[in-house]
């Protein structure tokens, strides 16, 4: 159970400390060209993914909340239950990482910080962060894991 935990620690750090590090040096709305298809900008966020509901009025803030709470604690437990299943875990631990990083950005900040902005010529990605990045991989781990044979 501890190895799972130190992977979301990890990534909770570091998306902690990259955001705190482009909130020392950009103001919203900046935006750094690093080349042709990536910028590193601060947008805030608040709603969910793709900024889901982010006009919605701040009922949006207790909603995620909520809902990332509910699901850290359902994590925590499947890891806990299921700790021998490497793949399943590590995506669980992923997860549960960027959750976290995600839910204290908006209980401290009320909004999450974006800053990573990929695009193709007048094509852009929505801004996302490390946290976004923990929570696809983690979900493309579960959905791998779910294709394998049982035993």
């Amino acid at each position: 159970m501890r190895k799972w935990l130190a992977i979301s620690a990890l990534v909770i750090v570091i998306d902690l400390y990259t955001k705190h590090l482009i909130q020392d040096v950009f103001v919203y709305g900046d935006i750094r060209t690093i080349n042709r298809f990536f910028d590193l900008v601060r947008y805030h966020n608040e709603g969910a993914a793709f900024s889901l509901l982010a006009h919605a009025g701040g009922w949006q803030k207790w909603f995620f909340s909520t809902i990332s709470i509910v699901a850290i604690v359902v994590i925590t437990y499947l890891i806990r239950k299921y700790h021998t299943e490497k793949l399943f875990c590590l995506g669980l631990a992923l997860v549960l990482g960027g959750a976290v990083g995600n839910l204290y950005d908006r209980f401290t900040l009320g909004y999450v910080v974006d800053f990573l902005n990929f695009h193709y010529q007048s094509y852009y990605w929505p801004a996302f962060n490390v946290a976004d990045s923990a929570i696809c991989v983690g979900v493309g781990l579960l959905l791998l894991d779910s294709f394998k044979k049982p035993k």
